[in-house]
Formats: C-alpha cells, structure tokens, sequence
C-alpha cells in the first residue's frame, strides 16, 4: 500500500513508487505482556498473514529457528511497523531478535558480582521486577531488593511468580493457599529464580537487574496507588502489610 498525497501529479505518484514509500501498519507488544499476548494480538492483527494460528508454542519456536527454547520472556516489547501482509513469524523473529540484542548489550555492561550466572537468569528476573511494577521510577529499587535477597539466599517471595505458575486457574484472586501450594514457580516454596520468565520485560527493567542501586531494602508492599512502601527489616515489612493491605488492622 502506498500513501498517495491528495492532488499528487502522476510524476510525483511515480516518485513515490520509485522510492518504496510503502505505508507502514504497527504492532504494539505491551511491557509486562506474556508471549501468549503476543500471540493473540498477532492472530487478530489485521495486516498480518497468518502462519502460526494453531500451531503449538514448541512449534513456533521450531518455526523461528530456536527449537527446544521457553518462549516466554524472549520476545521485545516495542511498536514493531511493518508493510501489509507481512507474515506473522516474521514479526516474531523481528521481536525475538531485538530481545536478543537488548539483553546481550545489557549482559555486557553489568555491574560485578551479580548473582546470576546467565544471561537468562538476568532475563527471569526482570520479568518479575516488570511484573512487581507500579511506578516505572521504583525498578530500580525494586531490583535492588530482589539483587539483595539473592545475594543473600533469601526466598524472593513474590505474587507474580506465583500466579504464573497457577496458569489458567487463576481466577484473580490470590489466597493464602494459593501461596502454599508448592509448584515450580512459587517463589514463597522455593529457593532462587523460578526457571523461566514469566513476562516480556522491557529494557529498563534488565537495566535496573544488571546495574541494580546499593539498597539497605528487603522488602516492599503496594501502598494500593501503584506505588511501593520498602522496608529493611520484617518487623517495619508487617507493620507496612497491616497498613496497606489488612485495612491497619
């Protein structure tokens, strides 16, 4: 498709298909999202020519070259523009690819005596710190936390990892049970990273896990407004609890 300016003359038409000026269509992967947003919104994206609708994730990722790999986390949130009838692996690979290279610059410019041994131990963590999230200015700090606890071989204790691992089950709303049942990425169950991703990070938040601020923190609990009250010892963590999330009580 090409974008013809009203009143154009045929010479000036002829130009512009000479210089390819194709109108370009977007595509949005929202930070946080999961891979299979992705999916979804590629499947009822209009412009896409679709390859991929029903194949399996593994089948995908066999597709794009990288079989055998956990898709989720691997794929760049960003506004990808591309011209009409593109194909839908197409544009996964172009995600794919700037994850890649996002995470290797990123990996390069770590600071020292971080505590993981992979990149995609650096990758699983910032998908939690995106997840954790309210205040985009709070990744930083809250990378430091969960920097902290590992270094420390504290549980990292975190509601999304739990979440991801109910799956479909998760009705929205999380219980205490919820919270003892032990499943590979129940962070309050286990020690560590859970052994995947659980979200598409964005760049700020690898940022904020390989170059994470000195912080005296261990804890932080949402104040309900998208904002975080951190704590460095668990008596101040309770009392912040009883506060923002048992009404005080």
């Amino acid at each position: 498709m090409y974008e013809i300016p009203p009143g154009a003359s045929p010479a000036q038409i002829l130009e512009l298909f000479d210089q390819g000026r194709v109108v370009l269509e977007q595509l949005t992967v929202i930070e946080g999202s999961r891979f299979a947003d992705l999916r979804h919104t590629l499947d009822n994206h209009a412009a896409v020519t679709h390859t991929l609708r029903g194949k399996s994730d593994e089948e995908v990722m066999t597709a794009l070259g990288h079989p055998g790999e956990f898709p989720e986390g691997r794929f760049f949130p960003d506004t990808y523009r591309f011209a009409a009838k593109t194909t839908d692996l197409e544009i996964m690979g172009l995600a794919y690819n700037a994850m890649q290279r996002v995470l290797d610059d990123a990996w390069q410019h770590r600071s020292a005596d971080l505590p993981f041994q992979t990149p995609y131990e650096a990758l699983t963590l910032a998908s939690i710190v995106e997840k954790e999230t309210g205040l985009p200015t709070e990744r930083p700090k809250i990378a430091g936390v969960f920097v902290t606890r590992l270094r420390r071989g504290m549980r990292l204790q975190t509601d999304p990892t739990v979440i991801y691992g109910l799956g479909a089950s998760f009705d929205g709303n999380l219980r205490k049970r919820d919270l003892d049942a032990d499943t590979p990425y129940n962070t309050y169950t286990r020690d560590g990273l859970p052994p995947t991703p659980i979200a598409l990070p964005s760049q700020a938040s690898l940022d904020a896990v390989l170059n994470p601020p000195p912080t005296p923190y261990l804890y932080f609990v949402s104040r309900g407004d998208g904002t975080s009250e951190f704590s460095a010892n668990l008596a101040d963590h309770n009392r912040a609890v009883s506060k923002y999330q048992k009404g005080g009580r």
